[in-house]
């Protein structure tokens, strides 16, 4: 098999880096740059015709894009530790809190970053600047929001450190990247980050 990966701030390889790291698992990987444009190149489209990074190649030549999917993908071949869940209702919790966190502050977050950054000005063509601050508030209240949830669990899924944890995670250090962190006095949010941002694997 054969990763291709992107170096931060892009969150979704890091996802992947992150669930790699918690599961010990080696793969041979590949790093494109997207600054560069490299993700566009004729060879990485003939890949992945989104031009979308992460991707894995696999053995036989097929591909498996999106980051959850790759993961879920090799959480079938590598069980343990379970990322996932643990059993049926352990499975659809995590699956409900990774929706709820790319629903609830992704989506406003991926709005803020494309009408508002001046990276993005090169490829949002037209950027629609006021819609995009308009956004910043659904972000803090998504903040808000996990916040309370984190008052009675260690994990955004419960007890246990889970994807939900990965993708909340790279979701809000990709944001402070954006320039929209949360708030430092969300103190049960703040705890939460930096236990998970202590685990060496957030290093990935």
């Amino acid at each position: 098999m054969l990763l291709y990966d992107a170096p931060a701030p892009a969150p979704n390889p890091r996802r992947v880096r992150i669930y790699l790291a918690e599961k010990g698992l080696k793969i041979a990987t590949r790093e494109l740059s997207i600054r560069e444009g490299q993700h566009r190149a004729p060879d990485y489209l003939a890949v992945n015709p989104l031009g979308q990074i992460p991707a894995l190649q696999l053995d036989d030549g097929e591909v498996i894009t999106e980051s959850l999917s790759i993961c879920r993908f090799l959480e079938a071949l590598n069980p343990d530790p379970p990322l996932f869940g643990k059993g049926p209702k352990g499975v659809a919790e995590v699956d409900m809190w990774v929706r709820r966190v790319e629903f609830r502050l992704g989506t406003p977050l991926a709005m803020v970053w494309a009408h508002t950054h001046p990276f993005t000005a090169r490829v949002v063509q037209p950027q629609y600047t006021e819609f995009g601050e308009s956004n910043r508030p659904k972000v803090a209240a998504a903040y808000a929001y996990f916040d309370t949830i984190l008052g009675d669990r260690p994990f955004l899924a419960g007890r246990d450190f889970s994807m939900a944890d990965i993708v909340l995670l790279t979701m809000i250090d990709f944001a402070a990247f954006v320039g929209v962190p949360p708030e430092p006095e969300l103190a049960r949010l703040t705890d939460w980050h930096a236990r998970v941002s202590a685990r060496p694997s957030a290093a990935a």
